[in-house]
């Protein structure tokens, strides 16, 4: 019989703390986890690991390397990272080698708050590890007073104001991510900046080998071709041109049309195929919504241009 190769599912953090060595947590629903006090087999996750709640890795230092999806990331400095529960995780060997802290919180805890809704709103616990937020001295030294807060809360006798400041540090947390991550956007503009350029490469690419079309691209596609997750390459578009993803490819699906069209002998259905349409309504209805005209009518204002009345 083959041994099951199902990531390792922790359910609650009593379960997480057992498996890494550490006593259980102060409180059932969430907890700060010191990684140089835990103690575990990398082996044993071999197949790698799943929780049910959320995690932000805050590393200090890493020297090792960590598996999202196919590949693997080098931390060097450390930085933040995000996970959103069932997520999957994969350890090496290497990756014992690192000082830092992470938190860890469960649904249940803030599901009597707004934050429950909000939370998953904030895009970086959809981002990759080779995706993670890198802070500067100052950021870090903010960050670490965030996380000593909730532990020193969580250190102090448990009332009825406990859950209630530990929440408004996590949104303080998160708000702070995001600001760094905006930061991080403009830094590293140059890069970006070459993303775009290739982003826009790729759907050239995409549309010019028309015989080789199946369906119409997708955001999906676009950031596996350039090794991010969707909600990065996203969030990274809306950050410098205002428009996400799926709009970029509405962007230049209109222009490839409109060439398209300009060729009096392709139709409107044979447009709406060439550029992987299953259905010409859909074509023309994405069409009037972006330019103010059906297909028809764009072919006829050419056909006016081209052709004016004497």
């Amino acid at each position: 019989m083959k041994t099951s190769q199902s990531p390792i599912h922790f359910r609650s953090l009593s379960a997480l703390h057992k498996a890494m060595g550490k006593p259980v947590p102060q409180h059932p629903l969430i907890s700060i986890m010191d990684y140089g006090e835990v103690h575990f087999n990398p082996a044993d996750f071999e197949h790698g690991m799943k929780t049910d709640f959320y995690k932000i890795s805050f590393k200090t230092k890493f020297n090792g390397k960590i598996r999202y999806g196919q590949g693997y990331y080098d931390f060097q400095e450390g930085g933040l990272s995000f996970v959103a529960p069932g997520q999957v995780l994969r350890l090496n060997s290497g990756e014992t080698n690192y000082s830092g802290m992470s938190l860890h919180i469960h649904p249940d805890f803030i599901r009597p708050y707004s934050l429950l809704k909000k939370i998953k709103d904030y895009g970086f616990f959809s981002y990759s590890a080779a995706e993670a937020l890198y802070l500067s001295e100052k950021e870090k030294k903010t960050i670490t007073d965030v996380f000593e807060n909730i532990q020193n809360e969580l250190n102090e006798r448990i009332d009825q104001f406990s859950q209630d400041v530990i929440i408004s540090q996590i949104e303080l947390l998160l708000t702070y991510s995001n600001r760094f991550y905006n930061r991080q956007f403009i830094t590293r503009k140059s890069a970006n900046n070459d993303l775009l350029s290739k982003m826009e490469d790729l759907l050239n690419d995409y549309f010019d080998k028309e015989k080789e079309i199946k369906g119409l691209p997708t955001v999906e596609y676009l950031a596996s071709q350039l090794n991010l997750t969707p909600r990065y390459l996203s969030d990274m578009l809306r950050h410098h041109t205002g428009q996400n993803a799926q709009q970029h490819i509405h962007d230049k699906l209109i222009e490839k049309a409109k060439e398209y069209l300009f060729e009096s002998h392709f139709s409107v259905s044979e447009t709406a195929y060439q550029l992987g349409f299953e259905h010409p309504q859909s074509f023309s209805k994405l069409f009037k919504k972006k330019t103010e005209l059906t297909p028809n009518e764009y072919k006829q204002s050419l056909q006016n241009v081209n052709n004016p009345s004497e």
